[in-house]
């Protein structure tokens, strides 16, 4: 076993070797688990700008790659300042400042994975860039939009009502992929049948004054709203109140509101924006409900996901920045098991096990150990288990686990906190996908923490569901330890700095970064988790403005197919849809008459009448649904559900006022269903 005083000189020369040269560092040796603490340093600002500068053009990579275990425990020292007449030594507390944090805590455990690894090693995979015109012709196949280059792919009706719900911004986004593509192709001097983008977006003269008014209306009102937002950190601006400092608009692009901000306010980007100040950012209410991930169907999901690549990729053009993509790997996983096995590989089995399963049992019972034993235990995620008995946990479980004979009981805290950052870190692709892994780190050249919020809000959209669902309970388990901070000494930047190197460093992955890329690495990752954790709840929402566009989809897609039906088909409906006008008709006059009809066949009822009022909310209906019926399900499984019309199905929230969401969306049916939580 190491003294504190042997830590302290093993930790010194890592960190010297990780920091810039010209950070200069007066370190302090404490005899505690950690063996060395920071307490000051002072950095030459240039130095730390242009490493943060670097900071995007790295991708989270370990020196050493292939098995990671964890380091092999040296036992618990003596807490600093246990003995007589000896404060205890409390690690930072603070939520404004990152650095001492990221330069003790993080390369520790970045040192922790590196010396984990086993003598057998894999080949690093490089991540590599698309080629010129591919990332542009992959981006409109991911958008849907395939038929602007390729007159032969199918959806072409369907590309056509996407691009009639586009803002400005967004179509400037699909215009210059366009435009990028046509001079490629023109370069290879390959045929090709990209068609001008003024055609692309040319407005039909039945559209364009309409569209013209809502875009105005659009664009003045949002120019209100964000020309009194202040960025959380730079300088402030005239007539911009505490109160506008926090709000979150969501029912305007939210590159519209960067383009606002950037033409009317002309505020350059403030280098000194990447401080640790975390704004109460607020949602004002919307009388139609907030829409979270899940609440939607699989089908206005996918019309979801388009909207947010293309505004995604608006947002980042609007301030200027360019992002990346890389290909997808192709490398060789295994087929079965609990770690190093992909994400769908292992809900496939979990659903055939439990159906409906959204996040991987392995990792639901390792958070649920580590809270059984409590979150109130010192320096949990951050203390390491002993490297040989997780080794032999990890085998353990990948031959019990499924059949239940596994001996939870036996299993040490510490050491099940080293095997949930091992699970992450083994997966066989990121948890944070190849694609969309510069994305993120690029947040956070965006000039406001506004902006960053609403960028990482978008890619939280844009990752496939079972990664999404996965982060969503690790955000969540993570703030649970952050609300135990007064005990176990782990606050948000805590548990961050100790969380970034398992979410940023792949498994096979690695890029050669210099020692100032590896200090913005630190710095840059941990603030991106900081971000998901403190906003998660905001960062699972589903704009407005998006569900607005998924509503002008679906009806530019009715009218479309209304006009297109065949008369052969329209005479054999004919009676059927007088029937259909008869029931909307006689729908639409308990409307104007003051009530609505809610259906619950799940629960074998036909309808229930609901006087509507101003003030009337889901939840009303909801419980009184509840009153009037004996139900075997709890009133929190309950949910009303919006359905038809513009929408395809969603669930609302309860706060969502009935009468107004009716104005929306007139032709909505209310369907009560119980749902799976």
């Amino acid at each position: 076993m190491l003294s504190g005083e042997s830590r302290a000189a093993a930790v010194r020369p890592k960190l010297h070797r990780n920091f810039p040269n010209n950070v200069a560092l007066k370190m302090s040796r404490q005899q505690d688990e950690q063996g060395v603490v920071l307490t000051a340093y002072t950095s030459n600002t240039e130095a730390v700008l242009r490493a943060k500068e670097e900071q995007t053009e790295f991708l989270g990579a370990s020196r050493k790659t292939g098995q990671y275990n964890v380091q092999r425990s040296k036992g618990p020292a003596a807490a600093p300042g246990s003995g007589p007449g000896k404060a205890p030594y409390q690690r930072c507390s603070s939520q404004d400042s990152l650095d001492e944090q990221v330069m003790v805590d993080y390369f520790k455990e970045l040192e922790i994975i590196q010396r984990s690894g086993d003598a057998e090693t894999q080949e690093d995979e490089q991540l590599k860039v698309a080629d010129e015109g591919e990332q542009e012709e992959a981006w409109l196949m991911e958008a849907g939009l395939a038929t602007l280059f390729d007159e032969s792919a199918s959806g072409g009706e369907d590309s056509i009502a996407l691009l009639s719900t586009l803002t400005r911004t967004q179509a400037a986004a699909v215009e210059r992929r366009v435009e990028t593509l046509k001079q490629t192709l023109r370069k290879r001097n390959k045929p090709y049948t990209v068609p001008d983008v003024r055609e692309i977006f040319k407005p039909s003269p039945d559209s364009q004054s309409k569209d013209e008014a809502e875009s105005t209306h659009r664009s003045g009102s949002s120019k209100l709203e964000v020309e009194g937002m202040g960025n959380g950190a730079g300088p402030d601006v005239p007539g911009g109140g505490a109160d506008a400092e926090t709000d979150i608009n969501l029912e305007v692009s939210f590159s519209e509101q960067a383009l606002i901000y950037k033409e009317g306010l002309k505020v350059t980007q403030p280098q000194s924006e990447a401080d640790d100040r975390l704004p109460d950012f607020r949602v004002s209410q919307d009388k139609t409900g907030q829409t979270k991930v899940g609440d939607l169907s699989a089908e206005d999901m996918k019309k979801v996901r388009r909207l947010v690549l293309i505004e995604m990729s608006a947002l980042f053009d609007t301030c200027g920045i360019e992002v990346k993509a890389h290909k997808a790997l192709k490398v060789k996983v295994r087929e079965s098991g609990l770690f190093g096995v992909p994400l769908s590989t292992l809900l496939d089995q979990d659903q055939r096990r439990i159906p409906g399963t959204k996040v991987p049992l392995i990792l639901q019972h390792l958070i649920s150990h580590i809270e059984e034993q409590g979150l109130d235990t010192e320096g949990v995620l951050r203390i390491p288990g002993a490297a040989t008995r997780v080794k032999a946990v990890c085998q353990e479980l990948e031959h019990k686990f499924y059949e239940g004979m596994f001996p939870w009981e036996s299993l040490k805290q510490h050491d099940a906190a080293s095997l949930l950052k091992l699970f992450i870190r083994e997966l066989p692709y990121p948890l944070l996908t190849v694609e969309y892994f510069n994305a993120f780190i690029s947040v956070l050249k965006l000039p406001t923490k506004k902006q960053q919020l609403q960028a990482l809000n978008l890619l939280v959209l844009l990752l496939p569901e079972p990664n999404r669902d996965t982060l969503k309970a690790l955000m969540e388990f993570f703030q649970r330890v952050v609300d135990r901070k007064d005990r176990n000494k782990m606050t948000l930047n805590n548990v961050a700095v100790v969380m970034a190197p398992n979410i940023f460093m792949c498994k096979g992955f690695r890029s050669k970064i210099s020692e100032q890329q590896e200090f913005a690495m630190a710095t840059g990752t941990a603030n991106i988790v900081r971000l998901l954790i403190r906003y998660q709840n905001l960062l699972w929402t589903i704009p407005k403005f998006i569900l607005n566009q998924v509503r002008k989809h679906n009806t530019e897609n009715q009218r479309k197919m209304n006009r297109d039906r065949a008369v052969k088909k329209l005479l054999k409906k004919m009676a059927y849809d007088r029937e259909r006008a008869s029931d909307k008709q006689e729908k639409n006059n308990e409307a104007e008459g003051g009530f609505i009809r809610v259906q619950a066949p799940q629960f074998s009822m036909v309808s229930m009448a609901v006087q509507l009022t101003e003030d009337l909310k889901a939840s009303d209906v909801l419980a009184r649904f509840s009153q009037e019926r004996s139900l075997s399900v709890r009133r929190e499984d309950l949910c009303l559900y919006e359905m038809g019309g513009n929408i395809k199905e969603r669930c609302l929230d309860e706060e969502t006022y009935i009468k107004a969401l009716l104005e929306l969306n007139p032709s909505a049916e209310w369907v009560i269903k119980s749902v799976q939580h």
